[in-house]
């Protein structure tokens, strides 16, 4: 037997006690203002947050961004917003490896951390949400109320969730950013450059 077969061994014969899982019944943290508070938490880890009105609203803050205006392969998975590649005629998603721009479909907001939920329920490619050079967010507010599209913290946001079989969603944050090189902050060094969020107000 090899000490690696000794090893494993060693570690079966290992009885850890079992654990109760902690209550979900807590006093999760709750914020005044929680549209706010999104803002600036995103704000702080490099991104930011916008209410617009209509598409036309929303038109009108993509074109004070740069990147945006500037950028020549760009997606759009949001109606009424056109881009300069249709993602439903894309076969090879390797073809997305260049996208400047992505305006996509978020569902809600996590005050605590900045985060959006988002899914490829409208998305043809899922990788559109990660390789492009700048990713915006939009989260749409039907009814008018900015508060309804932002929740306090991930407890209330795992209750949010809604869950078919192969369904694929995940939490996205950022722009994406890292410190581990000489303690030096680089953003953009594993994914989107920068992440622009946009409360749509109909």
């Amino acid at each position: 037997m090899s000490s690696k077969d000794d090893i494993l061994k060693s570690v079966r014969n290992q009885i850890v006690p079992a654990a109760d899982l902690p209550s979900l019944d807590q006093d999760w943290i709750h914020y005044g203002d929680a549209v706010a508070h999104f803002g600036d938490v995103l704000q702080a880890v490099g991104g930011t947050a916008v209410v617009v009105e209509g598409v036309d609203g929303l038109s009108a803050e993509l074109a004070k961004i740069p990147v945006y205006t500037e950028g020549r392969k760009t997606v759009s998975c949001i109606d009424g917003l056109m881009g300069t590649v249709d993602l439903d005629r894309v076969e090879d998603p390797h073809e997305l490896e260049d996208v400047d721009f992505a305006v996509l479909p978020g569902e809600f907001a996590v005050a605590e951390n900045g985060a959006v939920w988002v899914t490829d329920a409208k998305i043809r490619h899922r990788v559109v949400l990660f390789i492009p050079q700048h990713i915006a967010l939009v989260i749409p507010c039907p009814s008018g109320n900015v508060e309804e599209a932002i929740v306090n913290n991930m407890a209330e946001a795992y209750h949010r969730l809604s869950w078919q079989s192969n369904d694929f969603g995940c939490f996205v944050s950022g722009p994406s950013k890292t410190a581990d090189i000489e303690q030096s902050l680089v953003i953009g060094a594993h994914g989107a450059r920068s992440l622009h969020v946009f409360l749509l107000l109909p």
